[in-house]
C-alpha cells in the first residue's frame, strides 16, 4: 500500500484541469515544498526551545518559561524578535566578510538537509539516489563556517573555540558515516525512501534499530557530538573558553549558531528514525490491518488517513528523541576534550568498522533477514 498521496501529482493535476499548461503548473509547484520546509523547520526550532527549556525546568524542579503566552510558549518567540532587533557589532579589527559569512555557511546546509528527510511515500521534496550520503556531506560544511567565525573574530579565545568545533566534527563524522554505510548496505541503496521501504511489512519488528543495536548508539552518540549537545558542548563551554568560537558575536548573527545547533538537533532525531525507526511506518503494518478490515488499499480516504499517520508518527518519533537529548544535558556530566577525542577515534571509530565488517558478513550469510 502506498504509504502517502502524491501531493505534487493532485497539485499538477489540478492546475492543469483549470486550463494552465502543464510546465507553468510545475514551475508554480517548486517553491511551495521549499517554502514548506523552512517554515518546517523554523517551527521545529521553535518547539525545541521551548521543549529545552521546559524540561529542563522539571528535571531541576522549577518552573520555567510560563508567562509570554499559554504555559510560555511564545518565549522563544519574544527571545528570537530580540535577537533581531538587537544591534549588530563587528569588532574594528576582525575580517568582516568572514565574519558576516560564518552563521551563514553554519546554518544553511543545515536547512538544504531538510530537502531528503521524507515525511511518507510521496512526501518528500526530492528522492535523490545518494539521499543519505547528500546529508553527511551537507552536514560536514558546518565545521568550516564554525572555524571561519573563529578565525574572523581576531580574538584567540574565538579561534581555539574554532579550532575545537571542527576537530570534534571531524572526529564524529567518520564513525557516523560508517554507521549510515552499514543501513546502506542492508538497505541496498542510499535513498531515504528505500530505506524505509525496507523496513516495511513487519511493524516495529522490521525496524533496523533490532538489526544494528551497535549502529544507532554510534549514529546517536555522533548525532549529539556534531550538534554540539551536552555532554560534548565544548567548543562554546562558558568555563572552557569563555564562550567559544561566538565570543565576539551579538544579535542575529549570534541567534544563527543557535539556529543552526536546533535545526540540526530536529534533523538528526528525522534521520535517526529514517535509518532505525522504520521512519513514516507505523509500529503496526497498515496494509495488513487494511486486508484484515476489507478496505482497499486505493480508498482515498485511507490515502489521506495513511499519510496523516506517517507524518505524525515521524514527528512523534523526532520529538521523542528530541526529549532524550535533552534529557542527557541534565543527566551526563561535560567531558573534557581529550577524552571526547578519545572516544571518536580510539572507541567509535575501531568499533563502527567492526560494526560494517560484521553487518556485511550478516548480509552474506542470512541475506533475507539482512538484505542480501
Amino acid at each position: 500500500m502506498s504509504a502517502g498521496i502524491d501531493l505534487q501529482g493532485s497539485f499538477i493535476t489540478s492546475l492543469t484541469d483549470l486550463g494552465l499548461p502543464p510546465e507553468l503548473a510545475k514551475t508554480l509547484w517548486i517553491p511551495l515544498p521549499l517554502g514548506l520546509m523552512i517554515i518546517g523547520a523554523t517551527v521545529g526550532v521553535l518547539v525545541s526551545v521551548w521543549l529545552e527549556r521546559k524540561i529542563s525546568a522539571a528535571a531541576q524542579q522549577r518552573i520555567g518559561p510560563e508567562y509570554a503566552g499559554p504555559l510560555g510558549v511564545l518565549q522563544p518567540v519574544a527571545d528570537g524578535i530580540k535577537l533581531v532587533f538587537k544591534e549588530d557589532i563587528i569588532p574594528s579589527k576582525a575580517d568582516g566578510l568572514l565574519f558576516t559569512l560564518g552563521p551563514a555557511i553554519v546554518v544553511i546546509p543545515v536547512f538544504l538537509s531538510y530537502l531528503i528527510v521524507p515525511f511518507g511515500q510521496n512526501l518528500v521534496i526530492t528522492d535523490l539516489n545518494m539521499g543519505i550520503f547528500i546529508w553527511i556531506s551537507l552536514s560536514s560544511i558546518a565545521p568550516i563556517g564554525l572555524l571561519m567565525s573563529g578565525y574572523a573574530s581576531n580574538n584567540k579565545y574565538s579561534l581555539l573555540g574554532g579550532l575545537r568545533a571542527a576537530a570534534q566534527s571531524i572526529s564524529y563524522e567518520i564513525p557516523l558515516a560508517l554507521a549510515v554505510l552499514a543501513i546502506a548496505m542492508m538497505s541496498n541503496s542510499l535513498s531515504t525512501i528505500d530505506i524505509v521501504e525496507q523496513q516495511s511489512g513487519y511493524g516495529i519488528l522490521g525496524w533496523n534499530i533490532w538489526r544494528q543495536p551497535v549502529g544507532f548508539l554510534i549514529f546517536w552518540i555522533a548525532a549529539l557530538a556534531e550538534c554540539e549537545r551536552l555532554p560534548f558542548d565544548l567548543p562554546e563551554a562558558e568555563e572552557e573558553l569563555v564562550a567559544g568560537y561566538q565570543t565576539e558575536y551579538a544579535g542575529m548573527k549570534f541567534g544563527l549558531f543557535y539556529v543552526g545547533s536546533y535545526v540540526n538537533l530536529v534533523l538528526s532525531a528525522l534521520v535517526f528514525a529514517v535509518l532505525y525507526l522504520g521512519g513514516w511506518e507505523f509500529p503496526i503494518p497498515l496494509n495488513n490491518l487494511a486486508s484484515w478490515l476489507g478496505v482497499s488499499e486505493n480508498t482515498p480516504w485511507l490515502q489521506v488517513i495513511t499519510a496523516s499517520l506517517g507524518i505524525t508518527m515521524m514527528v512523534l518519533k523526532a520529538y521523542f528523541l528530541v526529549f532524550i537529548a535533552i534529557l542527557l544535558r541534565w543527566t551526563v556530566p561535560r567531558v573534557r576534550i581529550d577524552q571526547l577525542l578519545d572516544l571518536g577515534w580510539k572507541f567509535l571509530l575501531p568499533v563502527a568498522l567492526v560494526n560494517l565488517l560484521l553487518t556485511a558478513a550478516l548480509k552474506l550469510a542470512f541475506p533475507v533477514a539482512f538484505g542480501g
